[in-house]
């Protein structure tokens, strides 16, 4: 099963060396004056050009390909993002608040526990969320294995080899980002929507909220065609719901 590469540790790496050709920018958010009319504009393509060249080449695809898709030059991308980690971290962020957002809207609006955890994952797997989830929100079950709590286990980074997804631990650059509030606010969310399930008897007692993520990261293929990677990204996801499920003994 081919699922992209994040290459989450080498943006990051880059973004602390890489600095504006231009000079003179400042990180997105640290303006206090509105922008421009045209400058606006400009930060709508580049936001959208990046979601879009991330999902499809994982975070380490470069700033120049965002400028391309984007349709402005690699200038205009430095000025308003001084490093390729600001632009990495603003996705990731809005990717995870995005994520939160389906979590509670699931957990209001859906009584049943596994009517709300299949819906979540329905609708976040439909979004393409899992191909610019940020790795500090996967997690593998090791602490469970060992006795140890959920808050204990180590952040780990989704990685591709041999055209499968395996975990391993996290890049040292990136371990700042482990207790972002974004990311522990999703993990929560998501939290309250596996307690649910398993405590009514309808998700199998060894899922974990970092197998819930996993899926939607597993589930979310990047086809060229958009009718095909959304039937592929539906009938795989029918698979692993039916993997999540209890099953009488």
């Amino acid at each position: 099963m081919h699922v992209q590469d994040s290459h989450w540790s080498s943006a990051l790496a880059a973004g602390a060396t890489t600095s504006a050709p231009t000079g003179g920018g400042r990180p997105d958010g640290a303006r206090t004056t509105p922008l421009r009319v045209d400058a606006q504009r400009n930060l709508e393509h580049v936001l959208r050009a990046a979601r879009e060249v991330f999902g499809e080449l994982g975070y380490g695809a470069p700033m120049e390909d965002v400028a391309r898709r984007a349709r402005v030059g690699v200038g205009t991308v430095y000025r308003r993002f001084p490093s390729k980690d600001v632009l990495v971290r603003r996705i990731a962020e809005e990717e995870t608040s995005r994520l939160t957002d389906q979590a509670r809207s699931a957990l209001g609006q859906e009584d049943e526990p596994w009517s709300a955890l299949s819906r979540f994952l329905r609708t976040s797997v439909a979004s393409g969320a899992g191909r610019l989830l940020p790795p500090q929100v996967l997690r593998v079950g090791v602490a469970e294995e060992h006795g140890l709590p959920d808050h204990a286990r180590l952040p780990q980074q989704r990685t591709q080899a041999a055209g499968e997804l395996r975990l391993v631990p996290e890049a040292p650059v990136a371990v700042a980002a482990r207790d972002d509030a974004g990311s522990a606010q999703l993990l929560e969310v998501v939290g309250q929507l596996v307690d649910r399930a398993r405590a009514a008897g309808e998700l199998r007692a060894d899922v974990s909220v970092s197998d819930v993520l996993l899926v939607i990261a597993t589930a979310a293929p990047s086809l060229p065609d958009a009718a095909q990677q959304a039937a592929a990204s539906s009938r795989l996801l029918d698979i692993l719901l039916e993997g999540l499920r209890s099953r009488p003994a």
